[in-house]
């Protein structure tokens, strides 16, 4: 299987650079996976393809402020810190650029001193590990100092930070949104709920392995990133309900995919654990839980449009990207979305 298998080619003008005004006002397209069927609809007609007795189950990650601009303490050159995940205890793995700046034991400021941050380490891919020095809490100094960490195909300025998150965002940690959820707003998910529909939350902890192209030809000898995940007790027992009463489980996001996939028994039941994943999910996989997944459209070649082409057929999901691109959907994160049915 080649990556090259799964390119398409996408105009640059339909990469959407901002959120619309109104999150559940997106287009929708519906595919049924049996017969390759396509509709077009509008986000919030989301709710007629949930049935009485299903769980929906989304990804309640928050995103971190996780951009720091900063200079070397020595000689004031730029530097930019981008925050992948917490080792210990105000340590952090980041990228840094420019990278021949971040030598072991250079330190580096942030907000006129408020934060220092020294290089204790170089870790895979040339990532380093910086130790902070603060006063205060750190959530609160990176929240006054850090920017969204924006996927790198977002040029526009985002002016409200909360559009990058979901409105059911809880629990901190991602460098970058769980994007199919983005479209849902309260009263939609209220809607949701009336209707006799579970909502189970799950996190899943967004790491930026999701923006990384796949460099090799053979998807097999792709490696990808480990992402923390976690399930509560609660939310487990409502994603067994459903599958145990015959129902559809519907994960909004390849996120909550890969997280409830992860954790799955042989009988598509899971449980409270936490712990890290680097499941790959591309053609060929068996989904032990996943019936319906809602998502939104993705960068050629990506890990994430193989995982769409497992549960869909590759040849269905390029039929339906280039459907998307011919009737001009908005791709990648504040764009348009999909549910596979």
């Amino acid at each position: 299987m080649k990556t090259s298998d799964f390119y398409f080619d996408l105009p640059d003008e339909l990469i959407a650079q901002v959120p619309i005004k109104d999150r559940s006002s997106s287009k929708l397209m519906v595919v049924d996976k049996e017969t390759g069927n396509i509709e077009h609809k509008v986000f919030k007609d989301v709710i007629d393809y949930l049935n009485e007795g299903d769980c929906l189950v989304l990804n309640n990650t928050r995103v971190i402020p996780a951009r720091l601009i900063g200079e070397k303490l020595e000689t004031g050159g730029k530097i930019e810190f981008l925050l992948l995940k917490r080792t210990e205890e105000d340590t952090w793995q980041a990228l840094v650029k420019p990278g021949k700046r971040a030598k072991i034991g250079t330190k580096f400021s942030f907000g006129n001193g408020k934060l220092i941050g020294e290089v204790v380490d170089i870790a895979e891919e040339g990532s380093r590990i910086i130790k902070f020095h603060y006063d205060g809490i750190f959530e609160e100094v990176l929240d006054e100092l850090g920017n969204m960490p924006l996927p790198p195909y977002i040029t526009e300025t985002l002016e409200e930070k909360e559009r990058y998150q979901t409105v059911y965002s809880k629990h901190n940690g991602s460098s970058a949104a769980p994007t199919a959820g983005l479209h849902f707003t309260n009263e939609l998910l209220d809607e949701i709920e009336k209707k006799g529909i579970k909502i189970a939350f799950v996190t899943l902890h967004v790491g930026l392995g999701t923006f990384r192209p796949v460099k090799v030809e053979n998807v097999l000898e792709h490696e990808m990133h480990s992402e923390f995940y976690m399930i509560e007790e609660s939310e487990a027992k409502k994603i067994n309900e459903a599958k145990l009463n015959g129902k559809n489980v519907v994960c909004v996001g390849t996120t909550s995919c890969r997280t409830i996939e992860s954790v799955a028994d042989e009988n598509g039941l899971v449980k409270k654990c936490s712990g890290w994943t680097n499941i790959f999910i591309y053609p060929g996989y068996e989904f032990k839980v996943v019936d319906k997944l809602i998502t939104n459209f993705h960068l050629p070649e990506s890990t994430l449009i193989m995982l769409v082409s497992a549960l869909l057929g590759k040849e269905n999901t390029l039929n339906a990207y280039k459907e998307a691109v011919d009737n001009k959907y908005r791709f990648f994160s504040f764009g348009d979305a999909m549910i596979i049915k």
